[in-house]
């Protein structure tokens, strides 16, 4: 747990009391801030005061003298339009922050690492703190992940700070120069909260601000747009090194068959072959596996311990997560799958799939998807996007309307056979009928292991 004494004996307000905002104020206010916290849900209100912090209505709060907004990277700061906190916060020209910003100034001496992406960051984060745990370095792990990042315990000289970054997060964060900064891939994602594509791209690139070619910026070339941010920044002087699942990556990282490529040092070395890893099936993975071993490279683990880092990794929940196998029939729980660029990289990891799909659905719902449709054997719609997805797949693929996941996941084991795949990869958000994407996956892992005491009774 880290105390914020950047702020000491200043005035600190916090929108936003969920994990991130909470253990904000809490370690500001150990720190000697005086905070002032605000959440729109009574509940998350009534949380902060038994927990001792200072509950203040700061859409009519005095905010003369306050040095920053630490603001939830959830609440809008500008797209679509702005709370009204951080609009009164902004005129009042105080400085908007989240709590990584908090981290980086309390914790200057240590190293930082960060991911982003639209797809595969999470996945990349828990993998290269994996590696680097595995060489013997002090590494915490967290950020966009799920663990709040002043929860993370303090770290020196010798530590390394492994950080997940949400676009959100980087348009929040002022001040941080990651030693190394991965960036995966764009697709189109979360554009209504930038703006549309071109804010979306921008906050990406965040990532990078303020490196000069003493940090390592690893970027994934297998995509356009970041093709031409890495090339962008190659011509500015930063030191670029490329990573790739699909193409040779010269100075970089990449795949060549199923052969992961070492070519950070100019010696084209074939490290590890990644065909049967259990724990990262398909290309997407390989993507990030290249990615992981790139960054673990660059902050000094040599290609051997990176390369075995990457064969002891354990995976990561609600990531392609092999939850059980029953009767020859496979339950993989990928409920992080929340557009459909995610799902596409799980369908063409399978055959015979009975498919779970539906929540909130993203910008173009799954028509993107349709060259992977022969791989389904059946389709089971849950959720507000049921119907949309049904007229997609209409025609395409055989499909139920199942309305929930508990009915889906028992109408899927009705028409298993062995060697059949049931996929939770939904495509998208889960807000419709759950908290979040891990109560997703939760609740399906719950019922898979009630379908695995039946099948053993």
């Amino acid at each position: 747990m880290i105390d914020v004494t950047s702020f000491r004996q200043q005035r600190v307000a916090v929108m936003g009391l969920a994990r991130s905002g909470l253990g904000a104020a809490e370690a500001l206010r150990r720190g000697g801030a005086d905070v002032l916290a605000w959440d729109d849900s009574a509940e998350k209100r009534a949380e902060a005061s038994m927990r001792g912090v200072p509950v203040v209505d700061l859409a009519s709060a005095d905010l003369a003298n306050v040095a920053a907004l630490v603001l939830s990277p959830g609440i809008p700061s500008t797209f679509p339009k702005p709370h009204p906190v951080a609009a009164r916060a902004r005129t009042a020209g105080i400085e908007i922050i989240c709590d990584i910003e908090l981290l980086a100034r309390s914790q200057r001496d240590a190293r930082f690492a960060g991911i982003t992406g639209t797809n595969g960051k999470s996945t990349t984060t828990a993998l290269l703190g994996h590696i680097l745990g595995e060489a013997g370095m002090r590494v915490e792990i967290g950020g966009n992940i799920g663990l709040p990042v002043l929860s993370l315990a303090p770290l020196g000289q010798d530590g390394i700070y492994v950080l997940e970054m949400s676009s959100y997060q980087l348009e929040l964060t002022n001040s941080l120069v990651f030693e190394v900064a991965l960036l995966l891939n764009i697709t189109p994602d979360h554009l209504d909260r930038h703006g549309g594509m071109d804010g979306y791209i921008a906050a990406k690139e965040r990532i990078f601000a303020g490196q000069t070619a003493r940090q390592a910026a690893v970027i994934g070339i297998d995509d356009d747009i970041c093709k031409r941010i890495a090339d962008r920044l190659a011509t500015r002087g930063h030191r670029v090194v490329p990573i790739s699942a699909e193409h040779i990556a010269s100075g970089g990282v990449y795949v060549a068959g199923t052969n992961l490529i070492d070519d950070i040092d100019r010696q084209q070395a074939a490290v590890l072959n990644l065909a049967g890893l259990p724990h990262l099936p398909g290309r997407h993975n390989w993507q990030n596996a290249a990615a992981a071993f790139a960054a673990a490279r660059c902050l000094g683990v040599t290609a051997h311990a990176a390369a075995r880092g990457i064969t002891t990794f354990p995976g990561l929940a609600h990531r392609q997560e092999l939850i059980a196998t029953i009767e020859g029939v496979r339950y993989v729980n990928d409920s992080k799958a929340t557009n459909a660029d995610a799902t596409e990289k799980a369908l063409v990891c399978y055959e015979d799939i009975l498919w779970i799909a539906g929540g909130v659905a993203k910008e173009g719902g799954i028509a993107s998807l349709e060259s992977c449709f022969p791989r389904l054997r059946h389709a089971f719609l849950i959720g507000e996007a049921a119907p949309a997805f049904a007229e997609t797949l209409s025609g395409k693929a055989p499909f139920t309307r199942s309305g929930d996941l508990a009915t889906a996941v028992r109408q899927a084991r009705a028409m298993a056979k062995p060697g059949n795949t049931v996929l939770l990869s939904p495509a998208c958000a889960s807000f419709d009928q759950f908290r979040d994407f891990e109560a997703r996956g939760d609740a399906f892992r719950r019922l898979v292991e009630e379908l695995q005491d039946e099948a053993r009774a």
